[in-house]
């Protein structure tokens, strides 16, 4: 009888490293959950890291806000569509200066310098807040955003530039003419209608201001804003635009509307 051949030993060596394909799928598809949530988290933060507010100096506590977006504002001379009355406006005085309103003006704070626009104007104390309000660049307002509302806003002139740059006081007064009448259509309740309450060269540099007394029907009642709009040359073909409204709500502050219109210059 032969002796058995003593057993082999077992196998030592490292067992060979697994494929993709031996991975579990559950641990795939966690892998690339987890790996997406990071990449989002950073797409958020590249997509808005240009929000920060640039345009004002950093002692003047204002908000910068979203330009007027060409494809939501209508043009200069802004054609009604089949649903949508034309709103048609008294005749524009040649000349009428802007008057003195009632109420108690505001203090005087600083002065906003927009340089988004080209202009700058009163910073107004309180109860005026420097706030986010698209589309205008820089926004003072009063309450809650609800139409209508108490603002003091600059933009870049909503719609197409003209087709060359202005150059006499009739060229911005009707391009002042069309700034009202976008204000009666985006800032007050539909059927609202206006009088003129001024007329009359800026005070500073090149442009038109018009004030407007506003008649409007809110909550069943009919009431009354003072408002105005002011463009300004700022060396391109396009003007800025400053306008300001105030319901009889906050009447208190429309001596507020005579400060601005006074003050308001080209940078």
């Amino acid at each position: 009888m032969q002796p058995q051949a003593p057993p082999v030993p077992p196998r030592t060596s490292k067992p060979e490293p697994r494929g993709l394909g031996d991975i579990p799928i559950k641990v795939v598809y966690l892998a690339g959950a987890s790996l997406a949530t990071v990449l989002a988290v950073l797409l958020v933060f590249v997509a808005f890291s240009g929000d920060v507010p640039v345009n004002q100096e950093q002692p003047e506590d204002v908000v910068a806000v979203a330009p007027v977006p060409s494809s939501a504002t209508p043009s200069a001379t802004p054609s009604p569509t089949a649903s949508e009355s034309p709103i048609v406006l008294p005749p524009v005085p040649e000349s009428k200066k802007f008057p003195t309103l009632s109420g108690k003006a505001a203090k005087v704070t600083g002065t906003i310098t927009d340089k988004n626009t080209g202009i700058k104007y009163p910073r107004l104390g309180s109860p005026w807040k420097a706030r986010d309000f698209p589309p205008f660049s820089v926004a003072q307002r009063i309450g809650k955003v609800a139409i209508p509302h108490t603002v003091i806003g600059s933009a870049k002139y909503p719609g197409d530039a003209p087709d060359k740059k202005p150059s006499s006081n009739a060229d911005y007064r009707a391009i002042a003419t069309e700034a009202a009448r976008w204000t009666i259509r985006t800032q007050y309740p539909k059927g609202a209608t206006l009088a003129w309450t001024a007329s009359q060269k800026n005070p500073v540099g090149k442009g038109w201001t018009l004030g407007y007394k506003v008649t409007y029907t809110f909550d069943g009642k009919q009431q009354v804003a003072q408002a105005m709009v002011t463009v300004v040359e700022v060396g391109r073909t396009k003007p800025t635009l400053l306008m300001a409204s105030v319901p009889e709500t906050d009447k208190e502050r429309w001596r507020d509307l005579s400060t601005i219109v006074k003050q308001v210059r080209p940078l």
